[in-house]
């Protein structure tokens, strides 16, 4: 395995941190109070290339492999999570099922205005009833003559409110369970299409997330994704690439939060020393490093084998669940060892903490993704 970066992403993540660094976080207090990304953030944001990583060459993208997604994913999961979610929702599960399933027609049509950031890409498939349960889906699909008519509704989409191309999943055969599911590529514009009120939600301000209506709305045949019937797998695919994402977003958040809480410990002074001389104070910090490293290994590994194009279900399911319980206790530790100044949201650590706690619920809960760990154990006893 070999995870050296190119020369070309090591100029990119500089460049990144760069913008991270000048740009993103002194907006980050406005970010938090007007709850979206600044226009000079997301032009800027286009201009790099961010909203292509993973769209090819030749359909304008960078064409990075994830290694090299993920490298850069780590340091945008370094600044404010609303505004990483937004590229990261897009990049991922908004974007790859069209990169990775879509035929020729529709990666021309769609990928050149995703790659330029035009056009955001969201995922739709949580529903009221339709959550850890996946498969349970209501949104129907009916094929009359050269368009499927699509009823029902999905919520808690990120991006869905600046979104514009939407990789929908919905049931074509009742009869058939999972097997009678399938995806479809929908235009915000297509008739019967509506988007709800944006939520408010404890964190990620910024990325804004809300319901989507779906009332007798007209997609046409050809804007089927992959196969009829092959909707719930293309889910599992392209949430097993978003979850190696995830994780790099993770890492990087969390390896910011240990330098901030590495910085404040020696600069923190209490019963006449830099509160770095506590023996506790060390151990937590080791504790946070152990810890991230670990998450690093395996973010790298995973995404080398996704770019093998070896099966990733489990592997996936693991780097996720580390990642979001990493950054976690990260974040919890990080608080502890700012104290007062942690709880304040004056400061990012309270940020961060707020933002951490969304990671261990959406794009699989941690509990669902032991369940696939332990389900794919079993699979390979057999």
């Amino acid at each position: 395995m070999n995870f050296e970066l190119s020369e070309d992403v090591k100029l990119l993540k500089q460049g990144i941190r760069n913008f991270i660094d000048n740009e993103v976080d002194p907006h980050s207090m406005l970010i938090e109070e007007s709850d979206e990304i600044p226009a000079s953030i997301m032009e800027k944001s286009k201009q790099m290339g961010l909203f292509g990583l993973h769209i090819p060459e030749e359909y304008g993208g960078l064409g990075l492999d994830m290694v090299g997604k993920c490298a850069v994913l780590e340091e945008l999961g370094r600044t404010h999570n609303g505004y990483t979610t937004v590229i990261g929702g897009h990049t991922g599960i908004g974007g790859v099922g069209i990169v990775d399933m879509g035929n020729e027609e529709q990666k021309r049509k769609y990928l050149p205005d995703m790659a330029s950031g035009d056009r955001i890409g969201a995922f739709a498939l949580t529903e009221p009833s339709a959550g850890s349960h996946a498969t349970n889906l209501k949104t129907t699909a009916v094929k009359k003559g050269d368009k499927y008519i699509l009823n029902g509704s999905k919520h808690y989409i990120t991006n869905a409110p600046i979104g514009e191309i939407f990789t929908v999943m919905a049931v074509t055969d009742p009869s058939k369970g999972a097997k009678g599911i399938t995806s479809f590529i929908v235009e915000k514009d297509f008739p019967g299409f509506q988007i709800g009120s944006i939520e408010k939600k404890m964190g990620l301000h910024g990325s804004q997330s809300s319901e989507i209506f779906l009332e007798d709305c007209e997609v046409p045949v050809e804007n089927v994704l992959g196969e009829e019937g092959q909707g719930y797998v293309n889910a599992l695919k392209i949430l097993a690439n978003g979850r190696a994402g995830m994780a790099a977003r993770n890492l990087g958040s969390s390896d910011k939060l240990l330098e901030m809480t590495l910085e404040f410990s020696h600069m923190r002074v209490q019963f006449g020393k830099p509160i770095f001389e506590q023996q506790i104070i060390q151990h937590y910090l080791a504790e946070m490093a152990m810890e991230i490293e670990a998450l690093r290994s395996m973010t790298y590994r995973v995404a080398w084998m996704v770019d093998q194009n070896m099966r990733v279900i489990k592997e996936a399911a693991m780097v996720k669940l580390l990642g979001s319980e990493t950054y976690n206790r990260v974040a919890d530790k990080a608080v502890q060892i700012h104290g007062g100044i942690g709880y304040i949201s004056e400061y990012p650590i309270e940020r961060f903490y707020r933002d951490a706690r969304i990671t261990r619920i959406y794009e699989g809960t941690s509990e669902i993704q032991k369940n696939i760990i332990a389900a794919q154990l079993h699979r390979n006893f057999k």
